[in-house]
């Protein structure tokens, strides 16, 4: 689960760590107003969406003016009419893809005087199974852009959980950023208190880009993004309050509400397959015949009837899915389960486009039987690849 800067930078805030102070706004007549409450005399006017490339990116409206999803205004007067702008238009930047996300929020806060911009991050690092500190001088830039051309000025520091957190490990950040004197010290008490953050909140990433040396000296962080494990989500009101559900794919909102592990990709063959391993190799196949897949969309070990009809709804509600792919081996899961969820689905929703379905494992014969005797036009499959090679000729004729 993600959350917008604005949110991310209260949480920030409530653990002792600088940020510049800020408004958020829902309505475009309530700028002025925002505005006026901060200091001055720059205001930098942000759209909060769920993507990163904010600055860069472009409205695909014209109303909404050329100058990008982060503006800096001179004037309470120009904070607003930034917000007027932004608010309601879509955003494209190099995260949202081309249908962009539509602006419902706009964050506005006190300019910064700024010296120099750098990297900090917090993740889980998948092959240690650790928590990993990234830190590098490159702020401001596209870390990607940064780990591809300049790899050296990216430093990872793992954190032992038998130990935790040391300060040595706030010290080696500090000297990797190039910070000095009091630097040290104040770097050593942030990255303190985000990884406590980070532990309390079951964070699975937090991002800050930039972290900034004030022309003071002092340091700030300029920008954040966090995610949370989903997994983890129960254990805390607070950040479940905080889900924007307007940010997320409808499917994948309505996947989330029966257990259905769903991601919605840009193919054109809808899966429904148990298992993430068996899911990714359909997925795989299918490319490999030379389509591309709809969705990835795990029905789990111990899916229901009504789970199997819901999953096969939300396949079917995507208008780009030409086909649909049934793959399912079963183990904990049975063959007649799925076939009886199929069948429901298909009643309910009608069947428009050519369906493949290729059962195994356990109860596949009645499985089978069922899909046969229900006078539904199925393409049977007796294995993988005879199933991806059918759904591929289905839909490309």
């Amino acid at each position: 689960m993600n959350i917008h800067e604005y949110q991310a930078k209260a949480l920030l805030r409530s653990y002792g760590i600088p940020v510049s102070d800020g408004r958020v706004v829902l309505k475009a007549e309530d700028a002025k107003t925002a505005a006026g409450e901060l200091d001055g005399p720059l205001w930098v006017v942000k759209s909060q969406i769920h993507a990163g490339g904010r600055g860069k990116g472009k409205f695909v409206e014209p109303e909404a003016g050329d100058k990008g999803g982060v503006r800096l205004a001179k004037s309470v007067e120009e904070a607003a009419e930034f917000a007027r702008q932004m608010l309601g238009r879509t955003l494209v930047t190099i995260q949202t893809g081309p249908a962009g996300k539509q602006v419902n929020r706009i964050y506005i806060e006190d300019g910064s005087d700024i010296e120099r911009e750098l990297y900090l991050a917090l993740l889980i690092d998948r092959q240690t199974s650790r928590i990993s500190i990234v830190a590098s001088t490159e702020g401001g830039m596209d870390i990607e852009e940064v780990a591809h051309s300049t790899p050296e000025k990216i430093h990872t520091i793992t954190v032992d959980p038998a130990t935790g957190l040391q300060d040595f490990h706030g010290r080696r950040v500090a000297f990797a950023l190039g910070l000095k004197g009091a630097q040290v010290k104040q770097a050593v008490g942030i990255v303190k208190n985000l990884y406590k953050l980070f532990i309390d909140k079951d964070m699975d990433m937090l991002e800050i880009n930039p972290l900034v040396v004030m022309t003071d000296g002092n340091l700030k962080l300029l920008d954040a993004k966090m995610g949370f494990d989903g997994n983890a989500i129960y254990r805390h009101a607070d950040i479940a309050a905080l889900r924007d559900e307007s940010e997320e794919d409808p499917k994948e909102l309505e996947a989330s509400k029966f257990d259905l592990n769903y991601i919605a990709l840009d193919g054109e063959i809808g899966c429904m397959v148990n298992g993430a391993g068996l899911a990714m190799a359909t997925m795989d196949i299918i490319k490999l015949y030379g389509a591309e897949p709809a969705n990835f969309l795990d029905v789990g070990g111990g899916a229901t009837k009504e789970k199997v009809t819901e999953a096969f709804k939300i396949i079917t509600s995507d208008p780009n899915v030409k086909g649909i792919l049934v793959n399912i081996f079963g183990g904990i899961m049975r063959c007649d389960i799925i076939a009886e969820g199929v069948i429901a689905a298909v009643k309910e929703v009608g069947l428009k486009v050519p369906l493949v379905v290729r059962l195994e494992g356990t109860n596949v014969d009645l499985g089978k039987k069922i899909i046969n005797d229900s006078g539904l036009n199925v393409i049977a499959a007796d294995d993988l690849s005879d199933a991806a090679e059918k759904i591929v000729k289905a839909v490309k004729g």
